[in-house]
């Protein structure tokens, strides 16, 4: 009897052991990688959402439409929100790609993703949950080293 609990505390060991190496390698991984991942692919959505508002510089008729008829959202009027949102979806998203003000740009982004999923598009809670997650990753961890942000703060704060 010995031998098989022997056995089983010695597997159960070796298992505790290889999951700790395995947490040890993942913690050693550098963090950098998914902030600028993060960063990178939710300012693409947003900034192709912005694009699809305009034509050149000017707003597309088919915007305010949508703001008017589709959006309609309740404490703002539609055109004003059409433009604060597709100047948003201009401004946020090169911040973002910069690295300068992210965890601001991130925020605001993140903003906007509850107000579209509250008001607008409420059973897309799915991919509003996988954009929140992004943006949260950003505003609780920074952009990362391969931002200006980083040099900024390295520059000033020592």
């Amino acid at each position: 009897m010995t031998t098989i609990d022997g056995g089983a505390a010695a597997t159960r060991g070796g298992i505790a052991a290889v999951l700790a190496k395995a947490v040890t390698m993942a913690d050693a991984v550098p963090q950098w990688p998914l902030q600028l991942l993060a960063r990178l692919v939710i300012a693409l959505v947003f900034w192709q959402s912005g694009r699809t508002k305009v034509d050149g510089f000017m707003l597309k008729d088919s915007t305010f439409f949508l703001f008017q008829d589709e959006f309609r959202l309740p404490f703002i009027p539609p055109v004003p929100a059409a433009y604060m949102a597709t100047i948003a979806e201009h401004v946020f998203p090169v911040l973002l790609v910069i690295g300068l003000a992210s965890r601001l740009s991130a925020a605001a982004l993140l903003g906007m993703t509850l107000v579209i999923q509250t008001f607008v598009y409420p059973d897309a809670y799915v991919t509003h949950g996988l954009w929140a997650v992004a943006l949260l990753y950003i505003i609780l961890n920074g952009p990362g080293r391969l931002s200006l942000d980083h040099l900024i703060r390295r520059r000033h704060m020592g």
